[in-house]
């Protein structure tokens, strides 16, 4: 019996390696010899990328308004009526190619709200036109749409939700946030909630820092080791979302200064500010919308991070311009939420006193 155990070990260990294997990687001096400064990206031709063509040949943007021909439309009534519904096209194969229309709709009633998933998807297209219009400093003239985080299913593979209160483990179960890997810490021992800690939003954001202006500790100085290990833990996470390394970024000689930094690390400053805003001002408000199997552990809805949109690449999709199909989306958000689409006025207080519960440890 022994045998057998130690024979079935030995055949299933290339299984094991193999899925422990690297993507191929590339690299190349971004700096002067000597200084550290090589970048390591994982190549491109490693990172499948499917863009999905438009449904059909993109209609002009004459015509009638959407919104004088539909009921209750609360969003995108500013564009025609042809580009209204290809746009809904689009979005039905980037979100729910299965389910169809149906997935956010009932077809007996189009303008009903009945299903949660219109809901969400309303305040979805508003926030994608929010960041088509207001985030260029992060996503540039490229743009994003559904299919950026989504990939064809429902609910996007990368996404991340409030770590269990440590109160409610007691002394045994309670690891203080470390030494259990997850994706959000790159899969390593270093603390699990730096993600909420740093992508939350709100006031209970914080700024990575390591590096100490002080040399000894005092009022204004409380930067300790303790913090370094949650700012690591975010960093990890940026460069296993993109695929890079440190210096795709930072500078060897100097991590912490600006002057000296590399221009991506400005664009990756507002996408970390561009997500807390996604988290923040779109996601948790819908907590009482979503239902229980939509979130986490401690009631919060799934949220965006770094990979959600990334996934492995130094920029999504390969750098494809996947809004300039789609004018629909690039138009400026219309105002604040219309009246109904954030059902709890509280919803991003309670997410401030969750995250806080969760992250006292």
């Amino acid at each position: 019996m022994r045998r057998l155990i130690i024979l079935a070990s030995v055949a299933a260990l290339p299984f094991t390696l193999a899925a422990c294997e690297l993507s191929p990687k590339e690299s190349y001096q971004n700096g002067y010899r000597g200084t550290g400064m090589n970048t390591v990206m994982v190549k491109a031709s490693a990172i499948k990328d499917d863009v999905p063509a438009p449904p059909y040949d993109p209609p002009g943007t004459d015509g009638p308004r959407a919104g004088s021909i539909y009921q209750n439309l609360k969003v995108l009534g500013d564009v025609s009526d042809e580009q209204f519904n290809y746009t809904m096209a689009a979005i039905t194969a980037w979100v729910a190619p299965a389910e169809g229309c149906n997935y956010c709709h009932n077809p007996a009633n189009m303008a009903s709200d009945e299903l949660y998933t219109k809901v969400v998807a309303r305040r979805m297209i508003q926030m994608t036109r929010e960041l088509n219009s207001g985030w260029t400093d992060h996503v540039g003239q490229t743009g994003v749409t559904c299919w950026t985080c989504h990939r064809g299913q429902a609910v996007p593979t990368e996404h991340w939700t409030l770590p269990d209160d440590p109160a409610h483990k007691g002394i045994v179960r309670n690891k203080n946030g470390q030494n259990d890997p997850v994706s959000n810490s790159a899969y390593s021992s270093l603390p699990n909630a730096a993600v909420a800690q740093y992508l939350l939003g709100g006031t209970t954001a914080k700024a990575a820092r390591v590096v100490s202006k002080d040399r000894f500790p005092s009022p204004a100085n409380k930067t300790s080791t303790m913090e370094t290990e949650n700012t690591y833990a975010m960093m990890m996470h940026i460069s296993q979302s993109l695929g890079v390394n440190c210096t795709y970024c930072h500078n060897a000689q100097s991590f912490q200064s600006w002057a000296t930094s590399n221009p991506p690390r400005q664009t990756a400053w507002y996408g970390l500010d561009m997500v807390r805003a996604i988290n923040f001002d779109y996601i948790s408000p819908l907590a009482s919308v979503f239902p229980a199997h939509r979130k986490g552990e401690m009631g919060d809805p799934f949220k965006a991070n770094c990979a959600t949109c990334h996934r492995g690449q130094n920029k999504p999709l390969g750098g494809y311009q996947m809004a300039k199909d789609y004018p629909a989306l690039l138009r400026p958000a219309a105002g604040p939420a219309p009246v109904g689409m954030t059902p709890d006025p509280k919803a991003e207080q309670k997410a401030e006193a969750a995250a806080k519960a969760a992250l006292a440890q």
